[in-house]
């Protein structure tokens, strides 16, 4: 880690705040005039900030492939592998809005937080059965009014680039919603930006593919394990594919990952 590479880091990160401080006015003026009850306006606007934070680190590129959503009013429950903090603004140039379901403490950060409350994000403490509860309800709600929702289901980001056990809940509400599961691979991100690090990696590539939506019409509670497993699976192919790997060792579950 040279002088130089935090020095450059430190600047990323100063424009990265400003930008984001222009970002919080025009959201909330966006928001003062959004009559849509799912904030599907507000919520997008406030995406789009992923665009100057992608591009204020040329050292970055983005490749997004795969399914195209045709019907962006269409809700998903929509999933992903996590692999960095970055995970999230490279994720929000899908071309769909979705209210993230996101830690609560995020929610506390002056401004970003704020631009999250005012898209109509979900906030969960991973901690409590009753805000996970909450969390639901509220997603399925956000669901109703015909905008998707977000989940990384591994809850946390992976340190060793392995995809790691998914929990139920995405898996559930969307049974419970009857609304399709819309799986997306992301592979890249954790090198831009190691957990416990402030500092940026080297010049890197970031993919992200959206796999085939899997449908959840018929299917009950006892149905969860096979579809989390099913979109669990789905994820990790896609990631081999991308490493030249077997799907074994991209699985944090298989002893072949851990070899």
């Amino acid at each position: 880690m040279t002088v130089v590479n935090r020095v450059k880091s430190a600047v990323i990160w100063i424009l990265f705040v400003i930008a984001i401080i222009i970002w919080l006015p025009l959201v909330a003026l966006v928001r003062l005039f959004d009559r849509d009850p799912g904030l599907y306006r507000t919520g997008r606007f406030f995406r789009w900030l992923s665009l100057p934070i992608e591009k204020i680190n040329p050292a970055w590129s983005l490749e997004l492939s795969g399914e195209k959503v045709t019907e962006p009013r269409r809700p998903y429950v929509v999933v992903a592998n996590h692999q960095s903090t970055l995970d999230i603004p490279f994720l929000a140039r899908m071309p769909l809005e979705c209210k993230w379901v996101a830690k609560e403490a995020l929610f506390g950060t002056p401004v970003l937080g704020w631009m999250m409350r005012l898209a109509g994000d979900i906030p969960l403490d991973r901690s409590s059965t009753r805000s996970g509860v909450q969390a639901l309800l509220a997603a399925k709600k956000v669901l109703e009014h015909k905008v998707s929702v977000f989940f990384f289901p591994e809850g946390t980001r992976s340190l060793d680039e392995q995809v790691h056990a998914f929990n139920d809940g995405a898996f559930h509400l969307a049974i419970k919603a009857q609304v399709p599961v819309l799986p997306m691979a992301i592979e890249g991100a954790r090198a831009c930006l190691p957990k416990n690090s402030w500092v940026f990696g080297p010049p890197q590539k970031v993919r992200i593919h959206i796999l085939p939506a899997i449908e959840t019409a018929g299917l009950t509670s006892k149905d969860v394990a096979q579809l989390r497993e099913q979109t669990r699976h789905a994820i990790m192919e896609q990631i081999a594919h991308w490493r030249g790997q077997t799907v074994a060792e991209v699985d944090a579950l298989h002893p072949a990952a851990k070899a």
